[in-house]
């Protein structure tokens, strides 16, 4: 078995609404000089090892974990 480690973000040209609501209210609990906060998604996932794991993971992500047209994401596998 090995361990995958998927991590999802917003493409760099979205707005993230979520980063925004982060960091203003990191502003107002007074850490000051917090900026550019973009909020993700982690996924871990534990897989049968086999040759073609990437491809198996690539396909994951890209049918079920993330909305490719709005998301990038990088995976991580643990053997």
């Amino acid at each position: 078995m090995a361990q995958v480690k998927v991590t999802v973000t917003l493409k760099p040209a979205l707005l993230d609404s979520q980063g925004k609501v982060v960091q203003s209210a990191l502003k107002q609990l007074g850490y000051e000089g917090v900026d550019g906060v973009r909020i993700g998604k982690y996924v871990e996932l534990t897989v049968p090892d086999s040759e073609n794991i990437d491809a198996q993971v690539k396909e994951m992500c890209e049918n079920l974990l993330t909305n490719p047209v709005i998301e990038d994401y990088q995976f991580e596998v643990i053997r």
